[in-house]
C-alpha cells in the first residue's frame, strides 16, 4: 500500500506533537518542523506511512536526544487500561460469545494511536472502547474463530502501548501455548515496546518477541531474522492496528488484520468507511477450510 501529499499534514502534525512533548519552547518547535520538512522534501511519498513515520521519528529522536518522547503519555494510557481491564474481562467472561466481544474490545483499544490523533484523552479512549460492544465488525468473525481454533503457531503482532492491555482479552481465548506477540524493536510514536507488553501480563499468557525494528507498522526488510522466521512459521498472524495493514497488506501470509480504519486511503484500500471495526482476513479460506 503505498502514500500519497494527501499524508502529509499528518506528518507534520505528529513532529509537532513529538516537538511539544520535548521542549516547551516555540523556538524549538519550529527548528523541528522546519527540519523534518527538509526531510520530507528529499524523501519520496512512494513508500507506506509507516516506512516514512519511521525516518521522520528517527530524525526528531536524533535532533531532541529523547529515545522515548512519547515515553510519559504512554505510561499514561498503560494505566488507564490497567485499571479499567478486570472490569472488561468479567464481562467478556460472561458473555454469550467470549471470543466475539474479546475481538471487538481488542480492536476497540486501536482507538488509543497518538500517531492518529493529536491530545487523545482517557475519557474519549474509555467511551470509544464502551461503545465497541455494539459495534458492527466489517468481516467475518467465524473464519476468524475456524482460523484461530486449528491454529498451532500464532503470531500476534501488537500495536499501541494501553492498547495491548485489550489484546490481553483477545489472547487469553486463543489455544495456550501456541501464541508469540511480537512488539516494536525500539520506541516510535506511541507504538507498544516490550516494557509495554510485559506491564499488561502478557509475559503469562505468551512467549514474548521484539521485531527489532523501530517502524510503526511491520516492514519486515527492516525486521530482525529472528522475527522473519516466527512470520514465516506462523499458521495464523493476528495483525493488530492501521500500521500494520499498511506495511503487510500486500503480502502473502495466513494475515488476519483487526484495526480501526482512521485515513480515507486505508478506508478505500480496505473497502470500510472511516472509523469503522475491521476483521479482515488473508488469503481467503476455502470451502475445506485450508489457507490458499
Amino acid at each position: 500500500m503505498q502514500t500519497s501529499v494527501d499524508c502529509l499534514p499528518c506528518f507534520v502534525r505528529q513532529t509537532l506533537d513529538t516537538a511539544r512533548a520535548c521542549s516547551p519552547e516555540p523556538a524549538v518547535h519550529e527548528w523541528l518542523v522546519r527540519d523534518v520538512l527538509r526531510l520530507l522534501s528529499e524523501i519520496g511519498l512512494d513508500s507506506s506511512p509507516p516506512v516514512i513515520a519511521q525516518a521522520i521519528h528517527r530524525r526528531l529522536r536524533e535532533m531532541t536526544g529523547i529515545d522515548d518522547p512519547y515515553g510519559a503519555e504512554k505510561e499514561r494510557f498503560d494505566h488507564m487500561a490497567e485499571e479499567l481491564l478486570p472490569g472488561y474481562a468479567r464481562k467478556v467472561a460472561s458473555a454469550a460469545d467470549p471470543l466475539d466481544l474479546a475481538v471487538r474490545l481488542a480492536i476497540a483499544g486501536n482507538v488509543i494511536d497518538l500517531g492518529a490523533k493529536t491530545g487523545l484523552t482517557e475519557r474519549e479512549a474509555e467511551s470509544e472502547i464502551d461503545r465497541a460492544a455494539a459495534a458492527p465488525i466489517c468481516g467475518d468473525l467465524e473464519a476468524f474463530r475456524r482460523r484461530a481454533e486449528r491454529a498451532e503457531h500464532i503470531l500476534y503482532l501488537a500495536d499501541n502501548a494501553g492498547e495491548v492491555f485489550f489484546d490481553r482479552l483477545l489472547i487469553e481465548r486463543l489455544p495456550r501455548g501456541c501464541v508469540t506477540v511480537a512488539v516494536r524493536g525500539a520506541p516510535v510514536i506511541n507504538d507498544a515496546t516490550m516494557a509495554d507488553a510485559c506491564d499488561a501480563g502478557l509475559a503469562e499468557l505468551a512467549e514474548l518477541i521484539d521485531n527489532g525494528s523501530d517502524a510503526p507498522g511491520t516492514v519486515l526488510a527492516d525486521c530482525s531474522a529472528e522475527f522473519r522466521r516466527y512470520f514465516r512459521e506462523a499458521d495464523l498472524i493476528i495483525s493488530k492496528g492501521q500500521g500494520n495493514y499498511e506495511t503487510l497488506c500486500d503480502e502473502s501470509a495466513p494475515l488476519f488484520f483487526l484495526f480501526r480504519v482512521k485515513c480515507p486511503a486505508v478506508a478505500a484500500h480496505a473497502g470500510a468507511p472511516l472509523g469503522a471495526h475491521v476483521l479482515a482476513g488473508l488469503p481467503p479460506i476455502t470451502a475445506g477450510g485450508a489457507a490458499q
